[in-house]
Order: C-alpha cells, then structure tokens, then sequence
C-alpha cells in the first residue's frame, strides 16, 4: 500500500500505526502510554497550545503523522507544524519540532534511526527526547549552517526554548505532575 492509503487504512483502526518501508508497525505496546509519558504528552500540548496561540504554529498529537522518507511514516508523540491547518491532511507539511518521549520499547529507535530521519528532513528546527523516568531532556537544534547540535537538559530551571517559535518551557513545566525519584543528595536531607 502506499502512504497516503495507509493513512486511510489507520482511519478504521483501534490502534496506532508507523509504515516503515512498506510495513505497518504498531507503535506501542499494547499496555499503551504510562502514566508518566501520558502526563508530559499533555503538559507538552497544554503548554505549547498557549505559548503558540496567536502564530501560524500549532502543537499537535501522534494522530498527525511525519513522513520521514517515501516510504516512512512516524508518529511523533508531539510535533509542532507551523502551516494552516487542512482538514484532510494525515501528516504534518512542516513540522519544525518533533517531541518524542521515550520508553522502554521505543528508547532504543528514538534515538537512532527516527532520530536521524527527524534530521534529514528540510523542516525541523528542533528534535525533542524526554526521558519520563527522570528528569533528563536531550534537545537537537539545527544550526544556521545546517548542523545539528545538542544539548543535554537535566535541571528544573533547565529552559527549552524551541527556535522560531514563541515557545519556551522550563523542565519543571514539561515534567509537572509526573512523579520522579528524588536525587540521592535531596534524598539525604542535602541541599
């Protein structure tokens, strides 16, 4: 099947779906989303949906796709696309960030071959990796030469600020709600 029929096959299923190189692939386990995934996916389009409100650019869920190559198609878990909206469309035009928050089964494909799919498309600015089981943020932004550079985020004060966009959220923001193990010095009582 082709992309475009893929997107209308996954229309009448109970589930989400990846294409890759003509293979439909579930996208999660059947458990579906933790509780902490799920927590940062929302705080994620509760806070991009008001920082963006009034711009060309608007969050969106893994119901919107990112064709990655001809015969690739990726959910992100969040993508912001900065482009009207079309009704009929299944995929993000342009996304310009894509945030993927990682998990056991995904973790290991985030953060290689997805990761480099993310950065050979024209349009993004900023790729995304969020570690629901501790607070540690890895965020891939292009250059103006067109290369990627990387940061690693692991403060509550630590601020992600997504290029081109009026976007911009601290970590304690992006992890709010979501229980996380305590530091062994906060643990021993330690400033």
């Amino acid at each position: 099947m082709t992309v475009e029929e893929f997107y209308v096959w996954c229309e009448a299923q109970d589930e989400r779906f990846e294409y890759v190189d003509d293979i439909v692939v579930p996208r999660r386990a059947v458990a579906g989303a933790s509780d902490a995934h799920d927590a940062i996916v929302v705080n994620l389009i509760g806070l991009l949906f008001g920082q963006l409100a009034g711009t060309p650019c608007r969050p969106s869920t893994a119901e919107k796709a990112v064709r990655t190559t001809i015969r690739k198609s990726r959910r992100p878990d969040v993508t912001i696309e900065c482009s009207p909206v079309t009704p009929k469309a299944y995929e993000a035009r342009n996304p310009i960030a894509v945030f993927e928050i990682l998990s056991p089964t995904t973790r290991k494909n985030d953060r290689s071959e997805k990761l480099i799919e993310y950065m050979r498309l024209p349009t993004p600015k900023a790729i995304v990796h969020i570690d629901p089981d501790v607070m540690d943020v890895m965020f891939y932004v292009r250059g103006a030469d067109d290369r990627w550079e990387h940061q690693r985020l692991e403060a509550a004060t630590d601020v992600l600020q997504i290029p081109g966009t009026a976007a911009a959220m601290t970590l304690a923001q992006v992890y709010a709600r979501v229980p996380l193990p305590q530091s062994d010095a906060a643990a021993d009582g330690a400033p």
